[in-house]
């Protein structure tokens, strides 16, 4: 039942292709800066999360988790803020291990599955009181978000009442093999240049755990998670760090409404990435599937706020606001 079988995203004309959709946006989107106040919390394996915080007296508070090598302000956080923020939201924008402007101080960085720092940062909001809590997440972040929400199914505190996940990588594995695709040569170089250079300032941090040699020849995903991301968050190849961290594999756990936006023409994602089968009859998982909108470009210039944002507050009001 819960599969949304027309999307409401239309992309403009000129929007031609998925790669121009992707792009557009962060290129030439610019929201305007937030007054955020951060807060650095320790973690129980005594590294640091930076949190961003707009808080202005609500009873609710959206926790916003970004994409790889994203960051609180980036475009999509910012304009997700924003619309949240005006509908009378407090608003988290937290920052993954390495992504604020400091350098993590324990050997692993942070990764598709790594849902024990989403709970950190969940712990911290609950003490403030807040009657509800909706997680977001963009890509990684939407990994972040389903799969905290399906792994802890009926044992969720009582305040998180669901979630939103856009654009996210559902088969880790597969979506790994999809970037090497030689149409997403432009995407994979800029992630794996970012994290070739993170690895490298780890390595002068842990120079006896980590060795950088033939760091740069790394041309694959697959390559670069079996040598650094897998052994460095503890696991035993890159098999299983690619099931552990998939989000496909916990859907069938979620029990408060969540809703996942994946465009059909996402350039990063293969046929596993639309969990249609597991949404059909799931009372709490809705899939939406645009034909449009490539990884994350639901908006055109002029928007003030995109569709994805638009969609999260009717979303919000379908499911959690009562009239």
């Amino acid at each position: 039942m819960p599969v949304i079988k027309h999307s409401t995203y239309k992309a403009p004309f000129w929007l031609y292709n998925n790669h121009i959709e992707t792009i557009v946006p962060g290129i030439l989107r610019k929201p305007k800066p937030l007054p955020y106040q951060r807060h650095r919390i320790t973690t129980r394996d005594g590294d640091f999360l930076d949190l961003d915080y707009l808080q202005n007296s609500n009873y609710r508070i959206a926790i916003l988790s970004h994409g790889l090598e994203g960051h609180s302000d980036k475009y999509y956080m910012r304009g997700m803020a924003h619309a949240l923020q005006n509908a009378q939201w407090d608003v988290c924008s937290w920052n993954c291990r390495s992504c604020s402007q400091d350098i993590n101080l324990t050997p692993k960085l942070y990764h598709h599955g790594a849902t024990e720092d989403l709970e950190e940062v969940i712990m911290h909001s609950k003490p403030m009181e807040y009657k509800q809590i909706l997680l977001v997440g963009f890509s990684m972040g939407g990994s972040l978000t389903i799969k905290y929400l399906g792994e802890n199914g009926k044992n969720l505190p009582k305040e998180i009442i669901g979630g939103i996940a856009f654009s996210t990588p559902c088969q880790l594995g597969s979506c790994a093999k999809q970037l090497s695709d030689p149409d997403n040569k432009l995407y994979l170089n800029r992630f794996l240049g970012k994290l070739k250079n993170k690895i490298k300032v780890k390595a002068e941090q842990f120079p006896d755990i980590i060795e950088t040699s033939g760091i740069d020849a790394i041309n694959s995903f697959y390559e670069f998670d079996s040598r650094y991301s897998a052994p460095l968050s503890g696991f035993s190849n890159v098999e299983e760090f690619y099931s552990y961290a998939s989000a496909s594999n916990y859907i069938d756990g979620i029990k408060r409404p969540t809703l996942l936006v994946n465009s059909i023409n996402d350039p990063m994602f293969p046929d596993d990435c639309y969990p249609f089968e597991q949404a059909k009859n799931h009372p709490f998982f809705y899939l939406e599937t645009p034909q449009n909108g490539g990884h994350m470009g639901y908006w055109r210039p002029g928007q003030k706020q995109s569709w994805a944002e638009k969609r999260t507050l009717e979303f919000i009001k379908e499911q959690f606001e009562v009239d």
